[in-house]
């Protein structure tokens, strides 16, 4: 996901849209508070052990591998305001950390969400991937292997900091028989436990996705339910995607017409309609898995005919009406229960997150909220949207705005 615009010539402004503030003259960290400093870094390395590297029954050196290198994040961050007006920062890099606290101004004051400290400040890493992310599944049924942690309870990856950790436990979930997928990551949330940074592997994204990626995640300090993370992350792409939307179709010196609103409405279309294909196929082997009559080798060798069926309607009929993304990755890898439910929990039923904005007659806020408010009392927070089939009649009459110049109905996907 990469671009060649550069969001050169914004003007320069704090997180809160204002003028940058002058660089201050610090005075010297005494050592007793750089050692309290130190001691709520390292409380804050524990719990963000415990939020982000799922396992935490795994060994201690795992937690304490991750503890150090999340430190080491947290350490190098710089106030953003701080390296914008920094005389060695380069144009592009200026640029995008303009956008950066532009997007971040707009998910608190325009969406409403809760973003707390949160992009702030930039990180630079010394290499181009955060981490790496490994999931598993059972190969005879559409379910993941799962880890527990504490707040965020349980999820379907770990995260290493070392490749060669990662695939020293991917053998090992292969030796017990289930499939793997090992993916890189560029971003993360600790779900407002702390400001987290922006990463300089974020960065490296061009406008459309920067601005994306960070509605995206600080979706997740607004609304996270624990133990469901194929909503959390669903609405969080839904957020992203669509947020992008209104923030370069309304913004000032954006609009309709501009290559940034065109580009994220695009993106939004080709999303819905690779999260329409996933549904589909998941449909298909469903119907397999759930055949009681048939042994699990026979469950495992019948996958296989979906998986390639649906691999040549992607090829030949899916992927010919993109407009933007090409999804080109799905058909470049193995297709296994891992990899396929690795991309479901990010693309799950987002034409009914659609339906739901367009109930709301165009307001991602209130459509946001609706949502917050609801999973409270829901066993099934998917079961608080409606269909994107569904007839909208009965959608609320009133609203603050339509739906963003560009931003396609869900009908119109194909």
């Amino acid at each position: 996901m990469a671009g060649s615009d550069s969001a050169a010539g914004e003007a320069p402004g704090s997180a809160r849209g204002s003028a940058v503030p002058a660089r201050s003259v610090r005075a010297p960290v005494r050592p007793a508070r750089r050692f309290r400093r130190a001691l709520l870094v390292a409380a804050g390395v524990l719990i963000a052990a415990a939020a982000l590297w799922p396992g935490t029954a795994c060994s201690p050196m795992y937690v304490i591998r991750a503890g150090w290198e999340e430190a080491k994040i947290l350490r190098a961050r710089q106030p953003i305001p701080d390296v914008i007006l920094a005389p060695t920062t380069d144009d592009v890099l200026r640029g995008k950390l303009t956008l950066a606290l532009e997007a971040r101004e707009f998910a608190r004051d325009q969406l409403g969400l809760d973003v707390g400290d949160s992009y702030t400040s930039y990180t630079e890493l010394e290499r181009d991937t955060l981490a790496m992310v490994l999931s598993a599944a059972y190969r005879d049924r559409l379910a993941s292997k799962t880890w527990w942690f504490p707040v965020v309870g349980r999820v379907p990856y770990r995260g290493f900091f070392s490749l060669d950790d990662a695939l020293v436990a991917q053998r090992k979930l292969e030796g017990d028989g289930l499939d793997t997928y090992l993916r890189p990551t560029s971003a993360f949330s600790t779900l407002g436990w702390f400001a987290d940074p922006l990463l300089s592997t974020i960065v490296r994204y061009d406008e459309v996705e920067l601005v994306t990626t960070i509605l995206h995640e600080l979706s997740h300090n607004h609304l996270f339910v624990p133990g469901q993370v194929r909503f959390n992350e669903s609405f969080a792409t839904w957020v992203g995607r669509t947020g992008a939307i209104e923030f370069f179709c309304t913004r000032p010196g954006g609009g309709p017409d501009t290559v940034w609103c065109n580009r994220a409405r695009d993106r939004w279309h080709d999303t819905m309609r690779f999260s329409v294909f996933l549904d589909g196929l998941v449909e298909d082997l469903e119907a397999v898995y759930a055949d009681t009559l048939a042994t699990s080798g026979d469950k495992i060798a019948a996958r296989e005919a979906v998986f390639e069926r649906h691999l040549h309607r992607f090829r030949d009929e899916v992927q010919p009406g993109f407009v933007a993304f090409s999804f080109a990755g799905f058909a470049r890898q193995p297709l296994n229960n891992a990899t396929l439910l690795s991309r479901m929990r990010y693309y799950h039923r987002l034409p009914d997150f659609q339906s739901l904005l367009e109930a709301h007659d165009g307001s991602l806020s209130n459509a946001v909220e609706s949502l917050r408010t609801g999973v409270k009392a829901a066993d099934d927070p998917f079961s608080l949207l409606p269909s994107a089939g569904d007839d909208r009649s009965s959608k609320p009459s009133s609203g603050p705005a339509p739906p963003p110049p560009g931003l396609q109905k869900s009908s119109d996907l194909f």
